[in-house]
């Protein structure tokens, strides 16, 4: 029996709970793919979905085959790959995602200290959950993703952590104000990056806002941080940003959140199995990165509001091991 085929297979009837709908997904008769799924069952000596209800359900077997299913191909997946590589002599570059909205700072920095420790790498801008599909997949090495996320079958670097402020037009009464407390926002419209990019830090930012009594009146979606400036800058809603972006745009200010409850966790992320070998240098290399970069002082691009510190504005990457 080809094991893997009937685990591929298998993990398609489990995330459809449909014979019908797994059997379209896959190309195939439904009586074939039925055939598959019985044969493991025999060959596991156990059955895997409870077909005596109107919708197919998962029995504890097949509970537990899943998760065990979906590592392995997994698994094969990341091999196939690395194979490939070896054969086209393409092994010893590190393939790494960064977040789309890294500074362009540390992206320099991060990329001056590997050439520094003789560390190739091939930088590519990844959403989070692009990040994820690609490590299970083997079509990334490492990837620096935004928590909370699954980062189940990987091995994790040091956190780091990015306080965000509030992006808000110059006309705004609260720009006035030295800090902002989220409650002072109710009533407002939020510019927010895009779910399906970072959906565990998408949920969170929008759950610390509610609980603190913002409740946005609408989520407007950016993807990209000037656009999201745009959008603050032709009144519609206020957004979360580290700051050297919402700087260069006079008709808008940045403002630290009164309690600092907002903060981007970043950690560097890789395959517990068969990982490339430089993945745990490289992130620690992040980690030192982040942790020493600064943003910018104020200068002349934005003049602090009244009762504002001089020093006042974005607040470092600060790291935390464990």
């Amino acid at each position: 029996m080809d094991l893997l085929r009937h685990l591929r297979i298998f993990v398609v009837v489990a995330d459809e709970l449909n014979f019908g709908r797994a059997a379209d997904r896959l190309g195939m008769a439904q009586p074939p793919l039925s055939r598959a799924v019985r044969k493991l069952e025999d060959e596991l000596g156990a059955e895997l979905f409870d077909r005596s209800r109107r919708q197919v359900q998962l029995t504890p077997a097949g509970s537990v085959l899943v998760d065990q299913a979906r590592d392995l191909l997994s698994r094969e997946e990341r091999t196939r790959a690395l194979v490939r590589r070896a054969r086209d002599g393409d092994l010893g570059t590190l393939r790494a995602g960064v977040p789309p909205d890294t500074p362009a700072a540390v992206l320099g920095a991060l990329v001056a200290e590997c050439r520094e420790r003789a560390l190739r790498i091939d930088l590519q801008e990844l959403t989070t959950d692009e990040q994820l599909r690609l490590l299970a997949s083997g079509g990334l090495d490492i990837g620096l993703v935004q928590q909370p996320a699954d980062v189940s079958g990987l091995e994790l670097g040091a956190e780091t952590r990015l306080e965000l402020g509030v992006v808000l037009p110059r006309t705004s009464p609260l720009a006035r104000l030295p800090e902002v407390a989220l409650a002072d926002l109710a009533g407002q419209d939020l510019v927010l990056f895009p779910r399906d990019s970072a959906p565990g830090w998408y949920d969170t930012a929008l759950e610390i806002c509610r609980a603190a009594g913002f409740v946005p009146r609408t989520v407007r979606q950016a993807r990209n941080p000037e656009f999201l400036i745009g959008l603050v800058t032709a009144g519609h809603g206020v957004a979360f940003d580290q700051g050297p972006v919402a700087r260069k745009e006079p008709r808008v200010v940045w403002r630290p959140l009164a309690g600092r409850p907002l903060a981007q966790r970043i950690r560097a992320a890789w395959p517990r199995q068969s990982p490339h070998r430089a993945a745990a240098e490289f992130a620690a290399v992040a980690a030192d990165v982040l942790a020493r970069d600064r943003t910018p002082a104020l200068g002349g691009a934005e003049a602090p509001a009244a009762g504002t510190p001089a020093g006042d504005g974005p607040r470092p990457w600060s790291v935390v091991f464990g």
